[in-house]
């Protein structure tokens, strides 16, 4: 059995350590198969996402020797396995991959199950998403990121870390874990500015840990961030929680049964 992983550098484990994919054709040609996630690709996709411009004259023999070396390089690290895991079919070439050997769909498949979650699994999905998110090693394919379909894939990838994070902040939040999350919510925050949901959850995790003024002060750098950065202002939901810092709403307070403690975050995102 092989795992291949791609949040962070290309990455394919068997039972006797990491396997090299050498050459930047080869990474980049598991590369897209991989994001495909079991479904077939052309092989005029492939062959823009191999050589984008300078695709060689014999285009289709210069694919089918890269798919036989990678089959041989994949047969070697899997000999007991009778049938290749790339295979053609009418409409491409496929990767077969089996339930747990891909990190990228492991980690999508623990987002989806943590949204379709409900306020009282709080516990169950911090955890969840904590172990998901630890899967990720650096960036998407690392310091290769490929091609049109493979630089897709990286955003769509990168989306869903971002949804991850979102949904594990608000279930530490619901659970009363506002102090401890500071510092992961400040560099959430920090590093992506103009992300309004961790703007959000910031600014009542420090109302509820004793510092209204720091609160509201995030909220007047997001507001200038937004203003500078995209001519628009605050969201409803992010105008929401403001006012119920000055406010002093009872709803911010939270409870010790993990109920969430902002206005906005009272609704499931």
């Amino acid at each position: 059995m092989l795992s291949f992983s791609i949040l962070g550098a290309l990455q394919i484990r068997t039972a006797l350590g990491f396997a090299e994919i050498s050459g930047d054709l080869q990474r980049n040609l598991i590369q897209t198969l991989l994001v495909s996630e079991g479904r077939p690709i052309s092989g005029e996709s492939l062959v823009e996402e191999m050589w984008g411009d300078s695709v060689p004259d014999k285009q289709a023999n210069a694919l089918q020797a890269h798919i036989s070396r990678l089959r041989r390089k994949l047969k070697s690290l899997e000999p007991e396995l009778m049938v290749s895991r790339v295979t053609i079919h009418p409409s491409g070439y496929r990767l077969t991959i089996h339930e747990g050997e891909f990190d990228a769909a492991e980690f999508t498949k623990a987002v989806r199950q943590a949204e379709a979650a409900g306020p009282a699994d709080a516990a169950a999905t911090a955890q969840l998403l904590g172990q998901a998110l630890a899967m990720w090693r650096g960036p998407v394919f690392g310091d290769f990121p490929g091609g049109t379909i493979c630089q897709l894939a990286c955003a769509r990838y990168e989306e869903y870390r971002m949804r991850a994070m979102e949904l594990r902040f608000e279930a530490e939040l619901r659970l009363g874990h506002h102090a401890a999350m500071l510092a992961e919510l400040h560099e959430a925050h920090s590093n992506h500015p103009l992300r309004e949901r961790f703007c959000e959850q910031l600014m009542v995790a420090l109302y509820r840990s004793g510092r209204q003024a720091d609160a509201l002060n995030v909220y007047r750098t997001m507001r200038r961030h937004l203003s500078d950065e995209l001519g628009i202002d605050p969201s409803p939901a992010l105008r929401h929680v403001e006012h119920a810092i000055l406010a002093h709403d009872p709803a911010l307070a939270g409870t010790g049964t993990g109920t969430v403690a902002r206005a906005a975050l009272l609704q499931p995102a």
